[in-house]
């Protein structure tokens, strides 16, 4: 497959054609902060994440790191904490790798941090970028057509959770990738195209990314409620569950 989750890691590797990819969505850089508005006091987190990713890159060599949206948290301008934490992930890169940051609903301004940096950082529009043979898009609004053309879309936004209960009463909240077949019908209604592909029997991937940060919360996709994209549940057919370890859970709707 196009794209293959790195087992216990919410991150993703992508074959692109002539590069190897890494992808992580969602990585709110500078949460801690604004959870601090809201009232929640937390240490920061940044070394960790930063390490973290780090660690991935040195163990999955890539040609491109992409950031599937929502690299910060700051919806207007990042605030100090933000700015930091970014400046110094960006500082911390290897020098080979290419960075494509596809731009979410939390990446107002972009340019306040990339502007400045040693290194170079493609910024794409909201409604994503096409690398080879898969798409990319955030979520938070409809993917272009030239995205859905790829033979695999990934998306994130919704950050993909499931509750899961034992048999005496407990439960836990787990981060989750969704996987299943794109289905064409409510992107055709939406951009009102015929994307050439059956909705039966289309073959193109959808992959709904966790987010990397687990501190950002996420939609309970097995509980009745509202998804956060437009797109879903209606264009995600046959949806499964997997966990980051790779266990496959199954149908989403009945975890």
């Amino acid at each position: 497959m196009a794209v293959e989750p790195i087992p216990g890691e919410a991150a993703a590797v992508a074959n692109l054609g002539d590069e190897r990819a890494v992808v992580v969505a969602d990585y709110h850089a500078g949460i801690e902060a604004g959870l601090r508005r809201d009232g929640v006091e937390l240490p920061s987190r940044a070394d960790e994440r930063r390490e973290r990713l780090l660690r991935i890159l040195d163990r999955e060599p890539a040609d491109r790191l992409v950031f599937l949206g929502d690299l910060g948290d700051a919806i207007g301008d990042p605030g100090r904490d933000e700015r930091e934490e970014l400046r110094a992930l960006f500082d911390a890169l290897p020098d080979h790798i290419a960075v494509t940051l596809v731009r979410g609903n939390h990446d107002g301004d972009p340019t306040a941090v990339t502007d400045g940096l040693d290194r170079s950082v493609e910024v794409t529009p909201g409604h994503g970028v096409r690398i080879g043979d898969v798409g990319f898009a955030h979520g938070h609004v409809w993917p272009s057509p030239d995205v859905l053309a790829a033979e695999t879309v990934c998306t994130a936004h919704e950050h993909p959770v499931v509750r899961l209960e034992d048999d005496v009463g407990g439960h836990r909240v787990e981060r989750v990738w969704l996987r299943g077949r794109l289905d064409p019908a409510p992107f055709e209604a939406f951009h009102d195209v015929d994307l050439g592909t059956d909705s039966e029997s289309g073959s193109a991937d959808l992959v709904v990314c966790p987010a990397f940060n687990d501190l950002s919360g996420g939609t309970w996709v097995n509980v009745e409620g509202d998804f956060l994209s437009p797109f879903l549940p209606e264009g995600l057919a046959d949806g499964e569950a997997y966990l980051l370890d790779g266990t496959r859970l199954g149908d989403y709707r009945t975890v």
